[in-house]
């Protein structure tokens, strides 16, 4: 069993020798659509909230701390994005007709992609910057 966690701290020794620390001002292209899109989504609430002025639960969106490469927030986005797949995979599960089932690839595929590309741009979020 030490062998197997020796074999998998060498490989994350090694994807971690790879990775390139960012540069200053340097903000990963994963990192930039996630924060427009929680933007997009702050928009949207901000438009729920005008049409229904009864409603009292406001969303807070992280787009602004996202774009200034804040870890904590990606990683909050990034478990938005993965509760929108385990839900939406689980409608998946009881879709009754097509439509039912490209609604949910629509937020499936896009959010699951977007959320894999995260990975790594936290990873390069983490690392320390470079001094020169």
């Amino acid at each position: 069993m030490s062998r197997g966690y020796a074999r998998s701290r060498e490989r994350d020794e090694r994807v971690r020798a790879g990775l390139e620390p960012l540069e200053a001002g340097e903000r990963p292209t994963a990192v930039t659509v996630a924060a427009i899109v929680a933007a997009l989504i702050g928009v949207g609430n901000l438009v729920l909230l005008l049409a229904d002025p009864d409603l009292h639960n406001r969303s807070r969106v992280a787009a602004i701390f996202m774009w200034r490469r804040a870890y904590w927030a990606v990683l909050g986005f990034q478990t938005l994005l993965a509760l929108s797949i385990v839900i939406s995979s689980l409608a998946l599960l009881f879709a009754e007709n097509v439509e039912a089932v490209i609604r949910s690839l629509v937020i499936i595929v896009p959010a699951g992609v977007l959320f894999w590309f995260l990975i790594r741009a936290m990873a390069r979020l983490q690392m320390p910057t470079r001094t020169r």
